[in-house]
């Protein structure tokens, strides 16, 4: 076995985040009197994509991106709308869904029994755990560590050490995967273990990262765990 302890990302990883996301922000564009075509989800989608990175580089606040995506929505279509009662109602929303990958629940019963597994993910408390509340793969995890509980965002150091704490890591034997290099991969690198980048869409990898392991499918995944 190559490694006892895998450190999962959740959302890309083993979650469809882009399912719950159209789902969510379609709701509450309707809530809000906006007819929610593809091309405003998919800016809404790129706004937020946008701030998520811009969080994880320490350029903005999470209490401010939450709601700071909506103003910036609405001031780009001209919608007047309560950017903060919009947040609201789409957070709510987004703490209703969850959706797994096609084939993760396999991956990880597969992996059940021969390794310790947790998720490591960045989001708002009540939002993921809403999420993971109705998910039936997290009975397959021993701990759930979401940033907003930990008060650090991956790829800061700082959320690793706190996870470090509660389950004593042995870097030597700890990977993380994760479809994420902003946050995952680099945060993994940062805290010195072994990283699997997620790779579905077979993107060309970064020169300048070195990263353990590329998969592009969840037996990739698997094969690489088990050795």
């Amino acid at each position: 076995m190559r490694y006892n302890t895998v450190l999962f990302d959740a959302d890309g990883t083993l979650l469809d985040f882009k399912r719950s996301e159209d789902e969510a922000v379609r709701k509450t564009m309707e809530e809000f009197g906006i007819v929610p075509t593809d091309e405003l989800v998919a800016k809404y989608s790129e706004i937020n994509d946008g701030l998520w990175k811009a969080l994880e580089r320490g350029e903005i606040e999470k209490k401010v991106l939450l709601y700071h995506r909506f103003e910036l929505f609405c001031e780009l279509f001209g919608y007047d709308c309560d950017a903060k009662a919009m947040a609201k109602s789409y957070m709510e929303n987004l703490s209703k869904m969850s959706y797994i990958i096609e084939g993760a629940d396999v991956l990880c019963s597969r992996l059940y029994g021969k390794v310790k597994m947790h998720i490591v993910t960045n989001g708002v408390e009540f939002i993921q755990k809403g999420r993971f509340s109705g998910c039936p793969i997290t009975k397959y995890f021993d701990e759930i560590f979401i940033s907003g509980v930990l008060g650090f965002e991956k790829p800061d150091i700082n959320y690793f050490n706190k996870v470090d704490e509660i389950i004593s890591i042995d870097k030597s034997k700890t990977l993380i995967v994760g479809d994420s290099l902003s946050s995952d991969i680099k945060g993994g690198i940062n805290f010195g273990i072994d990283t699997c980048w997620y790779n579905p869409a077979s993107k060309v990898a970064p020169l300048d990262m070195k990263i353990t392991h590329i998969a592009s499918d969840f037996d990739s995944i698997y094969d690489f765990i088990i050795g």
